[in-house]
């Protein structure tokens, strides 16, 4: 069987605007939380967010990529050219025919749409939208812009589950080398969700935490008084290649990746499974694939969103699947980056995969008091990172509509 590894990352979080930056802030426990910036949020039941600061796209992209494209795409671009350059590829020795992109976006471009429509109404009987309102809108043209960056002719398209959806882009990425239809891809996902419809609509489910005063400690999974969600933007970029091609040109392997797998809860629109059958399936499938026994796994990034139903019903599929968890820390990074929606699995599998090479696991932070229906079992690794050794890593995504997304990533 073809082997798969990564060989580049890239990051635009709300904690860090490169791989370096945001690692060493997610060691040390850094909230990215603070008051919505981007817009008045005034009048809206959360008034909170996880957003980007400090963010120059100019050291990646030229003028017409920066005018021409939604932010949600410009993250992409900037994370994908870190992760490229980190990989040290060069394209030109290579079939550019042999080099695809995946990549994952669930929103696309929701700015460029409210912006636009906007400009419509208050446009009364005249309307006029700008040229590039489609292009920049449509999910798809993050893949697309990152391919004609870097003249990337292989496979190309975009992933969509929610907020599954960058692991279901990495997943397919992995069996596309596997099965021989590409050398290397560029991967992950992307998205820029701070807008008012946008965290209107969250907001009006009644997802998102209300801890308006206090924002850094808002986000708070498995803590007890946990309520909701904090939306986060940015991006993740993986570089995933074959092993004996990366081998060959002498590049650095971060890790292995060895099994991936999605389920269906086939449940309810919003809620998952109380019992998180369909999430404990997933898990279970990508051990198996990865021949990894339940065990063996170090670390597990949750998709712990630090909502009331969410975090509950996935430890419950963990306690399923791996039946002992001695051996097993667990730490829910949302709580320093926030939610970041279809880019949260790209961004969570660069912190599986740098605990892998740095032998250490960022905390969850804000936690005060653990919430008495987690299993006396379960170990979270709780407001301090930990230093352990970690050979085998597995990171979750789970999404509206009930798709379920695991990754298992290895140390080579």
């Amino acid at each position: 069987m073809t082997r798969v590894v990564i060989t580049g990352l890239g990051a635009v979080t709300p904690i860090g605007n490169d791989v370096k930056t945001c690692w060493t802030n997610a060691i040390h426990g850094v909230s990215g939380a603070r008051t919505i910036t981007r817009f008045n949020a005034e009048k809206f039941r959360t008034r909170i967010a996880c957003e980007v600061t400090d963010f120059s796209p100019e050291k990646y992209l030229d003028t017409k990529e920066i005018k021409r494209s939604d932010l949600f795409t410009q993250y992409a671009l900037y994370a994908a050219s870190e992760a490229m350059e980190n990989s040290g590829l060069d394209v030109s020795k290579m079939d550019p025919f042999d080099i695809g992109v995946i990549w994952g976006v669930g929103q696309g471009g929701m700015d460029t749409f409210e912006q636009e429509v906007i400009s419509y109404v208050e446009g009364k009987y005249t309307p006029r939208f700008n040229p590039f309102f489609v292009p920049k809108l449509i999910v798809n043209m993050a893949s697309g812009m990152i391919s004609m960056k870097f003249g990337l002719q292989g496979i190309n398209y975009t992933t969509v589950s929610a907020c599954a959806t960058s692991n279901t882009a990495i997943m397919d990425a992995f069996n596309y080398i596997r099965m021989g239809k590409a050398k290397v891809f560029v991967t992950g996902g992307s998205e820029a969700p701070i807008t008012p419809a946008s965290v209107g609509g969250f907001s009006a489910m009644k997802a998102m935490s209300i801890r308006n005063d206090d924002p850094l400690h808002a986000s708070r999974p498995y803590d007890k008084d946990r309520d909701g969600f904090v939306m986060g933007e940015g991006s993740g970029a993986l570089i995933l290649e074959e092993y004996e091609h990366a081998k060959r040109r002498g590049a650095h392997i971060y890790a292995e990746i060895v099994g991936a797998a999605m389920t269906a809860d086939a449940y309810h629109m919003t809620a998952p499974h109380p019992e998180g059958i369909g999430a404990s399936k997933a898990m279970e499938l990508a051990l198996n694939e990865a021949s990894i026994y339940p065990a063996e796994v170090d670390y597990l990034n949750p998709h712990a969103t630090s909502t009331p139903i969410g975090d509950i019903s996935e430890l419950y599929a963990v306690t399923r699947t791996f039946q002992q968890t001695e051996n097993l820390s667990i730490s829910a990074t949302k709580s320093m980056t926030g939610h970041l929606l279809g880019a949260a699995g790209a961004v969570e599998a660069i912190f599986a995969i740098k605990s892998i090479n740095d032998s250490i696991i960022p905390p969850t932070i804000n936690m005060e008091h653990l919430d008495e229906a987690i299993p006396e079992s379960i170990h979270i690794v709780a407001n301090e990172a930990l230093e352990r050794k970690v050979d085998v890593a597995m990171s979750n995504s789970f999404g509206f509509g009930g798709h379920n997304a695991s990754v298992v990533f290895k140390r080579i």
